[in-house]
Formats: C-alpha cells, sequence, structure tokens
C-alpha cells in the first residue's frame, strides 16, 4: 500500500461530497425528502402487526389499499421534485392533498408522523425557487469592483480653510442707513459736516 493512497481517497471524498452538494442545490432536495419519508409510515402501519407477548395487535383497517396508494403516491412525487423539479409546484400540491387526505384513510395520517412530514415536503416544494447563477455572479463581480476601487482610492488630506481676508467679501461699514436698521428702523441722526462760520451779526452764528 502506497503513501499516496489516503491522499486519493480523501480527495475522491471531496469530490463526490461537492458533487452531491451541487446536485442537492439544484433541486428541492429537502422536499422530496420529506415527501419520501412521510410516504413510509402512511403505507406501513394498515399493514403492520404487533406482538406483545401471546397477544397480537393488527392495525389494519378497512381503507388499508387507499393508504397503500398515498404511500406510494407520495414516494412517486418525492422522487419526481428530485429529478423533475420543473414540476415541483404540482407535486407540492398534491403532497399536501394526499396528506390532508391521509388523516382520515390512513390511521389518522400513519399516527401524525406521515401527514406531518409530507405537509412540510409539499409546502418546502411549493416554496423552493432556483437560484439565478447569472445574478449572482453580477452581484459577485460589483462587489470585487467595490472592494477594489475602496482599497486603491488615495487618502483625501482635509481642505485648507481660506484666508479670512481672501476667501470672504469685506463686510460693509456701517453708516447711517445700517445704524439705522440695528437700531430698530430709527436713523441716526446726521452730523454737520460744513464748517460753523461765526456771524458778527447779532452774535448769531449761520451756516455756510
Amino acid at each position: 500500500m502506497s503513501a499516496e493512497t489516503p491522499v486519493q481517497s480523501v480527495g475522491s471524498f471531496t469530490r463526490t461530497r461537492l458533487r452531491f452538494r451541487a446536485w442537492r442545490g439544484d433541486r428541492p432536495f429537502w422536499a422530496g425528502l420529506f415527501t419520501m419519508l412521510g410516504g413510509v409510515p402512511i403505507a406501513y402501519f394498515p399493514y403492520a402487526t404487533l406482538k406483545l407477548g401471546h397477544m397480537s395487535i393488527t392495525m389494519a383497517t378497512t381503507a388499508g389499499a387507499g393508504s397503500l396508494i398515498i404511500g406510494v403516491l407520495l414516494v412517486t412525487l418525492g422522487l419526481t421534485m428530485w429529478f423533475q423539479h420543473a414540476t415541483r409546484i404540482f407535486a407540492g400540491v398534491a403532497s399536501i392533498v394526499l396528506a390532508l387526505v391521509s388523516l382520515v384513510v390512513s390511521n389518522i395520517g400513519g399516527f401524525v408522523i406521515g401527514f406531518l412530514l409530507s405537509l412540510v415536503g409539499g409546502a418546502l416544494a411549493v416554496s423552493w425557487v432556483p437560484g439565478d447563477e447569472a445574478d449572482d455572479k453580477e452581484t459577485a463581480t460589483a462587489k470585487k469592483l467595490k472592494e477594489a476601487a475602496v482599497l486603491a482610492a488615495p487618502a483625501t488630506a482635509p481642505l485648507p480653510q481660506a484666508d479670512a481676508g481672501l476667501g470672504t467679501a469685506a463686510e460693509p461699514q456701517a453708516g447711517p442707513e445700517t445704524a439705522g436698521d440695528a437700531t430698530g428702523g430709527v436713523p441716526a441722526p446726521r452730523e454737520h459736516s460744513e464748517d460753523v462760520v461765526p456771524d458778527n451779526d447779532n452774535g448769531r452764528h449761520r451756516a455756510g
């Protein structure tokens, strides 16, 4: 036995696991599995016989053939979900209907076990939607481009503040009009700018 044998066995197991994962992701796998498991107790319990010591308990009913048919149909629908997933909605609805019928026909739906499994499997089949590979690739590509742009963008330095004398316009000086606005709309009294010339007549001053 060579030293490469364990490595090869591990590689083959990994490939098989990845291949099974890819196959499982392309179809409603769990829906088909639950539906098939639900059909087993529905078809089995009406024909089962339990023995307790010397006493035999038979759970057969008058609708034994109907229980067998429902169980076989559920198993068939589960396989249909796996290999013909295009008809998953029809198979899911049919599984739900058969699960409801089994409550009356087959010992309360295989003692509620088969009923619940079939009901969950049908609901999963109806709600399953195949993934869009194109959208997934576009989303991954856009995410990678965004990360590359963030990494390639240089660190931006803060902009210097403009000087008070250069970046802003000079404020108007307060004149009589602005002073009036500041005092509530009442203009300030003007001062006489002309020179006051004394008048010798009668001792009065006359403004030139």
